[in-house]
């Protein structure tokens, strides 16, 4: 899946302002959300002057809207959709790709860490810019998916049970995120989210999905 590139910037210093900008206000919408963020810390984080904001996006949606999106092209170019993935892949083995690194994306603790907990707050709060990030980057994701569960699943991809399938399967890998405070208390040491860590929480998702969905033809409607 060729994911689209981030648009051009101005040359020069402004360039570096602006990435400096998307950085410091990623982090701040992951920290307080978008209604309590404020163009003055975003600016004195990024260090540049508060009419830069405007200069460069507008207004703070504007600013948010291109955070959401810079942090989605950044995640995936750390962590391509499939990699190692081509036509001649089994279906089963494109879908531990694609849950294997929906999960390095998540739970990134790199510069980008931020991206993870901003969209957590998106999903509960969700904001005008949530359109266009669906239109633009989700929905293109989404579709990558449902096609790999309608290869596993032998139906058609406009099939009810691919989309039910589908969605159980990123639910599961979300969980793990949104719902990390209460699994590390109820079972602490559980969730060690290094490398070797993330490929046993990938490979049971994927497991428990494929065994799921080996059944699920029997199912009829």
């Amino acid at each position: 899946m060729r994911l689209s590139p981030p648009k051009p910037s101005v040359p020069g210093t402004h360039a570096a302002t602006r990435t400096q900008l998307l950085e410091a206000a990623g982090a701040v919408f992951a920290e307080v959300g978008f209604r309590d963020t404020t163009v003055r810390e975003v600016c004195r984080r990024a260090g540049a002057n508060v009419a830069a904001v405007n200069y460069h996006f507008g207004d703070k949606e504007g600013l948010y809207a291109e955070v959401l999106r810079y942090a989605h092209i950044k995640a995936f170019a750390a962590h391509p959709l499939l990699p190692g993935v081509d036509a001649k892949t089994p279906p089963p083995e494109k879908l531990r790709a694609f849950v294997h690194s929906f999960l390095q994306r998540i739970f990134d603790k790199g510069p980008a860490s931020w991206h993870g907990r901003l969209m957590s707050r998106e999903m509960i709060e969700p904001t005008a810019a949530m359109d266009s990030l669906i239109a633009e980057r989700i929905r293109p994701m989404a579709g990558v998916l449902w096609q790999i569960v309608a290869e596993i699943l032998a139906l058609p991809v406009t099939d009810d049970r691919v989309r039910q399938c589908a969605f159980s399967v990123v639910s599961q890998c979300v969980f793990y995120h949104h719902c990390r405070p209460v699994v590390s208390r109820l079972h602490p040491g559980y969730l060690p989210l290094d490398a070797a860590g993330i490929d046993r929480l990938a490979a049971h998702i994927t497991d428990f999905s494929l065994a799921a969905m080996k059944h699920l033809p029997a199912l009829k409607k």
